[in-house]
């Protein structure tokens, strides 16, 4: 199953028509996306919720990353969410989040272990309350130890959040912050939207000027550890210097939403959820949607396949929501036409799906087959506004297809 999962990988990324330097980058990013790459998953739940228009017969498909938002669509009472992803790890950390909602005698032991992450009770919490009632490959994953001889579990009582592909990119981007002297908790001490743009302008939008910044987001493995492949690079960029595309970004994520209500922002500044009585968390974290989590926890699955292999194995119109993150930015055209035959042939009348791009615009129109697109109404108002308001801000635009 790894090789398979590699070779999956490698196909999704590495560009049969690049060079074999591309071919060589891209092959190096495959290889590092095969470790945890989001211990948090960098897409807004809420708005996603309100894109999907979730109702009790809906029956979901989602990719798993970290599995916040599988878990956090529990709260919108769908009738089922199956979470699908290649990677072991997202796949190893959504069953151990299961499990944990299922076993724990409470919403505080829960909160300790995932919001917090670093208590040292909680490796006998996992010893004692959630490996019994593990799957096998999950439980040696979690029980394996890492490149530096630690047990991966250890990752719940170092801070988890600091770990994997994007928690170690967010570690050296603060690295480089206290080499500039710029001081990122300024952003979360803030008290108003105002603060945080004086704070952005004068902390943080002027590194994106220096030679050695806009010379580094230049290079395409730069970016690997926001889960960034090559290709997906040059649709970022565009035509613009990547340090700027970047500094927008950035903008939005630390200007456009209140650091109280925005736990992505705490993420990136902060390095983890913020501590306080009222801290800004994924809905499924939330201390008012715990008995939902225990109550509807047996709607989720979460399993270790390829989208389009999973999609295509479902009964014609047995679906209803797709959420796709932004892997299709890293397909090519035949790829796109596959998956959305699968997808259309799988939905349900009224169905909808959405993904985010990197660029601003919807990447279908031009390139996915008219005789499939031509099925499904885009949603724009719709999708202008949910990019608009997505407070995790990394994508250019998030998108809304229903099938007429």
């Amino acid at each position: 199953m790894a090789t398979q999962a590699k070779r999956i990988i490698e196909d999704a990324v590495v560009r049969k028509d690049a060079g074999l330097g591309d071919k060589l980058l891209d092959k190096a990013f495959a290889l590092a996306f095969k470790g945890l790459v989001y211990a948090q998953i960098w897409e807004d739940p809420v708005v996603d919720m309100e894109g999907l228009a979730i109702a009790p017969d809906s029956r979901v498909m989602c990719i798993a990353s970290g599995s916040c938002n599988a878990l956090s669509y529990l709260t919108a009472n769908p009738e089922s969410v199956t979470a699908v992803d290649l990677n072991r790890a997202h796949v190893a950390l959504g069953r151990l989040k299961i499990a944990a909602i299922r076993h724990l005698p409470n919403y505080e032991r829960f909160h300790r272990f995932f919001a917090h992450a670093d208590h040292k009770e909680n490796a006998a919490v996992y010893r004692e309350m959630i490996a019994p009632y593990l799957d096998p490959e999950s439980r040696a994953y979690w029980e394996k130890r890492d490149i530096r001889g630690r047990r991966r579990i250890s990752y719940f009582t170092r801070g988890i959040y600091r770990k994997g592909l994007l928690g170690n990119f967010i570690g050296l981007a603060h690295v480089f912050a206290k080499l500039y002297k710029i001081d990122l908790s300024k952003v979360l001490a803030a008290q108003t939207l105002e603060e945080q743009r004086e704070v952005f302008e004068r902390e943080l939008a002027p590194v994106f000027q220096k030679k050695f910044i806009r010379w580094l987001t230049d290079q395409p493995a730069s970016l690997f550890g926001l889960g960034i492949p090559p290709a997906q690079f040059e649709h970022l960029a565009g035509d613009e210097r990547m340090a700027e595309v970047l500094r927008r970004r950035l903008e939005k994520l630390a200007c456009d939403f209140e650091v109280k209500d925005n736990y992505f922002a705490w993420q990136a500044f902060g390095r983890g959820y913020s501590r306080g009585e009222d801290a800004p968390l994924p809905p499924y974290l939330q201390r008012a949607n715990w008995d939902a989590m225990r109550e509807r926890i047996d709607r989720l699955d979460v399993t270790r396949a390829n989208i389009v292999d999973w999609i295509g194995a479902r009964e014609e119109a047995s679906m209803d929501r797709f959420v796709l993150l932004d892997a299709q930015d890293w397909m090519n055209d035949a790829q796109l036409d596959g998956l959305w035959a699968r997808i259309t042939r799988a939905s349900r009348k009224g169905a909808r799906v959405l993904f985010r791009t990197a660029a601003e615009p919807s990447l279908l129109p031009g390139r996915l087959d008219d005789a499939i697109l031509s099925k499904w109404r885009y949603l724009e108002e719709t999708s202008a506004d949910l990019t608009r308001r997505d407070r995790s801000s990394i994508y250019g635009g998030v998108h809304v297809y229903e099938l007429a």
